[in-house]
């Protein structure tokens, strides 16, 4: 009787189904605090005037490009004057003056980029080196004042340099002639104007280059100075091995942000300077100052507009070109 006891035990433990596996535990939902989402909500509505500002001054003017399209008619308005297709654009490109304006603003605006990049580096350098902190910003403010100079004031100053007043001869060219040199007329010869015009945005633009690079400089930690010293390197080999090398960052992201530019010439500072002296023209009339003087002289609103797209088109292709090549070989550093 045991044993038959004991088997039917063991087929009545073995005939009952094993217990079921507990359910996994549902994850909790972790919730944000309430004063975390006031706070997101909060940031958001300070940029709703900046995002209002965007849509209003900048997205809704673009319906005005159709002018670049039709042939403009004040009187008819923007969308009831006829279409004209392509024909603003044929006609500013089968002008005799597009290759130039073309060429002199890629020129121009190359020359200007190089030099007052150049020209900020080594001023920040050379800021960087000065230990008397009164003297360090009395040279700061001094190179920094001339960005805020006006392009009339600076047209002036180049008149009293170059020509005079009342074109009696200029301060350059009594130089030259105390020098044994010949004079120069200067509103006359297109040639040097280049040159003269890349000198003015240096003196310009060079400043404030140099308070971008030098608010870079700041950031560059001082145990790489130091464990240079402790190398044997003297000042100017911290500056070329350390300090330049360190700047690459921001002379790329300034270089791509020029490159946007390079088919806008500065308008204000060159018509300043240049006005309607048509024997200039030929090394300095830009893009700007062309669409500027046919839209004041012929009222062509549509030419105008024309040249205007494309100036935008080509800067946004430019840039992004330029964007893509740094993300190629410096993805760290690259602006997107």
């Amino acid at each position: 009787m045991t044993e038959i006891g004991t088997a039917a035990a063991e087929r009545s433990v073995s005939s009952t189904p094993p217990a079921a596996a507990p359910a996994p535990a549902k994850p909790e939902r972790t919730r944000r605090p309430a004063g975390r989402v006031q706070s997101s909500l909060g940031v958001s509505l300070l940029a709703v005037p900046a995002l209002l500002y965007l849509i209003v001054f900048h997205y809704l003017p673009m319906a005005g490009l159709v002018v670049a399209f039709k042939e403009f008619d004040i009187s008819q308005g923007i969308f009831g004057s006829p279409w004209s297709g392509l024909d603003n654009f044929r006609y500013f490109f089968s002008s005799g003056d597009a290759g130039r304006i073309l060429l002199n603003t890629i020129f121009l605006n190359v020359l200007f980029l190089a030099a007052t990049l150049a020209a900020g580096v080594t001023l920040a350098l050379m800021l960087n080196e000065i230990r008397g902190r009164f003297f360090k910003r009395i040279a700061q403010s001094a190179v920094f004042f001339p960005y805020f100079v006006s392009p009339i004031v600076i047209s002036i100053i180049l008149q009293v340099l170059l020509a005079g007043v009342g074109g009696s001869g200029g301060l350059v060219n009594d130089a030259l002639l105390g020098l044994g040199l010949p004079q120069v007329s200067w509103y006359t010869e297109p040639g040097p104007w280049p040159w003269i015009l890349t000198f003015v945005k240096v003196w310009q633009l060079g400043g404030y280059m140099s308070v971008i690079f030098l608010a870079a400089i700041t950031s560059i930690p001082e145990e790489v100075y130091e464990a240079g010293a402790i190398d044997g390197a003297s000042r100017a080999q911290l500056a070329w091995r350390v300090t330049l090398p360190m700047l690459r960052p921001t002379a790329a992201i300034l270089l791509v942000l020029g490159v946007g530019r390079i088919f806008y010439g500065d308008f204000g500072t060159i018509y300043a300077i240049v006005g309607d002296n048509g024997t200039l023209f030929p090394s300095t009339d830009v893009i700007d100052t062309y669409v500027f003087r046919s839209l004041r002289q012929l009222g062509d609103f549509g030419t105008t507009a024309a040249v205007g797209l494309f100036q935008s088109v080509v800067g946004f292709v430019l840039v992004t070109i330029a964007v893509l090549i740094q993300r190629r070989y410096s993805k760290e550093n690259s602006i997107l």
